[in-house]
């Protein structure tokens, strides 16, 4: 009777007129798991249906016009219909018994084998999850995959065949969500029996234990007996066992290993106050299959002997006052720590005076001896030498002021005295910066004065050269290039020669052989000598007057004006007087 769904039918004819309009339901294909209203057309459940053996059903329904009666119109609708799953079926196994093995080398996490339930549902009704029951629990473990929904079954602790040979495991399978109406008829889970064999395998020594901690005195001799491990071969073969220490050159120097029966010994003394433990590493080996090795580890406490005397851990800094009363701390630190290499004791003592008053001009320092004796067996004593200071002070110590003073006494100074001292030195600073100051304004003023001169002392030249065109004098360009490096030349000396040449030329013409030899001299002697002032050109005309061609070039005592001159014979006169008659020439032509 439970509603399906409802289906409508409609009718172009008029409601009104008739039963043109007027609909009739029923059903063609369905029966008997459903049924249908004939007048709304509503389909309703006719019988229970289980999902997991028809899950999808096609109802065709049929509706007729005029009530169904002869001369009716129809028409048909086919509804599909699909159930949905509910957990009403618990999982099962598919088998009441299972057979797996196991290597009994095989290490913790190993997969063993799988079990599989099935759930007729779908979905998460048929989900579930996998238990192991009974003592197995603690050697195995099982797990659930949820996208298979199988159970593996894991290696949970190592298992030995020596020891046991064989597993029976109860697994159980639950489903995961359980529809509570439905735990009335039948419980929701399954078991089944799982047999596990271990199987045999060639396993390395092991050891009778993981740990092992020993002791040894550090007075003991070299081979003196530390102690023993043992290992075996858990295998029925029970191949013998070799042991060896593999953990550092220095620990092999230490202790050395009986290989055939694990006993442990020194190889030299060892010392306590160096090394209270020592931990060491021992493997053992099967003889017959080398590969097979298992380690342990041994932990060696030396045990202490008393054979360090005790002594001042550190040089004691120790003072008293010149008006120090009797029974009175004589030292800053109240308490003296005295220490062994044996023991660490926080064993203290005091120092008092045992007068009233010292003099340090008397006794600068006290040397006391101080004598020592531990608890040990055997006791062992000492004598240690504190050395105690007279200071300059009323009762109470300051050791800043103490320590200045012992300096000071021990460099036989006085504090006036080193008061005078950095006086004097002082001064002698101050005398020797004067003197560098001096000596820099010294330096300082010659530069300044030489500044002022090189300022002051400007030379004018009004002569005029003889312009861009003339070419002839001096080369322009290595004028102005500043890369051009002179190379000194010695200036050549005035040769006597060149002085008579000179005295000669004097009473001849500029025609004369000695005239022009005297020139051409004067002339390399300038060309070589790079120092020879002004670098650009420098020349003399020493002969003008009486026997010139050229005659006199000024105009001062001409009567005639430019316009009245001719000068084309400057063109004569060569290239020197080139540029001068072009001006004249020049001019001379625009006049006219």
């Amino acid at each position: 009777g439970t509603s399906v769904t409802q289906v409508t039918a409609t009718d172009g004819d008029d409601p009104s007129f008739g039963n043109n309009a007027r609909l009739l339901y029923s059903l063609i294909q369905g029966q008997p798991y459903f049924s249908v209203e004939p007048k709304t057309g509503v389909i309703r459940m006719a019988s229970q249906m289980d999902r997991e053996t028809k899950d999808q059903y096609l109802v065709i329904i049929q509706a007729k016009d005029m009530v169904g009666q002869p001369g009716a119109l129809s028409a048909t609708a086919t509804v599909t219909i699909n159930l949905s799953d509910i957990n009403d079926n618990p999982p099962k196994f598919q088998q009441r018994l299972y057979y797996m093995s196991i290597s009994e080398e095989a290490p913790v996490g190993t997969t063993v084998g799988k079990v599989f339930a099935e759930d007729s549902d779908i979905g998460k009704n048929a989900a579930m999850n996998y238990f192991i029951e009974g003592d197995s629990s603690d050697v195995f473990d099982i797990i659930t995959n949820n996208e298979t929904q199988e159970g593996i079954i894991l290696l949970k602790k190592r298992v030995d065949y020596e020891t046991r040979r064989r597993y029976s495991v109860q697994a159980k399978v639950v489903n995961r969500f359980i529809d509570d109406r439905f735990l009335k008829e039948e419980p929701f889970e399954d078991e089944t029996i799982v047999k596990i064999n271990v199987e045999d395998a060639d396993e390395p020594p092991v050891f009778t234990l993981e740990n092992y901690l020993m002791e040894v005195s550090e007075g003991a001799m070299s081979g003196s007996v530390v102690g023993v491990v043992t290992a075996r071969d858990p295998d029925n073969a029970d191949s013998p066992v070799r042991y060896a220490i593999v953990q550092g050159l220095h620990l092999k120097r230490l202790f050395s290993i009986n290989e055939h029966n694990g006993t442990i010994i020194t190889t030299k003394p060892l010392d306590r106050e160096r090394a209270p433990w020592h931990n060491i590493t021992v493997t053992a080996t099967e003889t017959r299959n080398p590969e097979k090795i298992s380690e342990a580890n041994v932990y060696i406490q030396v045990l202490n002997v008393n054979d360090h005397a005790p002594e001042f851990p550190k040089y004691y800094e120790t003072f008293v006052c010149e008006n120090a009363v009797s029974g009175q701390v004589s030292v800053k630190e109240l308490a003296i720590m005295c220490i062994t290499h044996d023991y660490l004791l926080d064993n203290t003592a005091g120092i008092f005076t045992a007068k009233s008053g010292f003099r340090r001009q008397e006794q600068f320092s006290f040397y006391l001896p101080i004598s020592i004796l531990d608890n040990g067996t055997p006791p062992l004593t000492s004598t240690n030498t504190l050395t105690i200071t007279v200071c300059d002070c009323d009762t109470d110590v300051n050791i800043l002021y103490c320590r200045y003073g012992a300096f000071m006494y021990a460099m036989g100074l006085s504090t006036e005295a080193l008061v005078a001292i950095l006086a004097c030195i002082l001064i002698l600073l101050v005398f020797f910066l004067a003197i560098v100051a001096i000596r820099q304004q010294r330096k300082k003023s010659p530069f300044s004065e030489k500044m002022e001169e090189f300022r002051e002392n400007i030379v004018r030249y009004d002569d005029e050269g003889g312009g861009e065109e003339d070419t002839e004098a001096f080369d322009i360009a290595a004028l102005r290039t500043r890369a051009v490096m002179r190379t000194h030349q010695p200036r050549r000396k005035v040769t006597t020669e060149i002085h008579s040449l000179y005295r000669q030329s004097l009473q001849v013409g500029p025609d004369s052989a000695i005239f022009r030899q005297f020139i051409s001299e004067k002339l390399e002697e300038a060309n070589t000598d790079p120092h020879a002032p002004p670098y650009d050109s420098l020349q003399t005309y020493a002969f003008e007057g009486t026997g010139s061609l050229a005659g006199s070039l000024s105009s001062l005592g001409s009567n005639t004006s430019d316009a009245d001159q001719n000068y084309d014979y400057l063109k004569d006169w060569g290239p020197h007087f080139k540029h001068l008659a072009g001006m004249y020439t020049s001019h001379r032509s625009v006049g006219d």
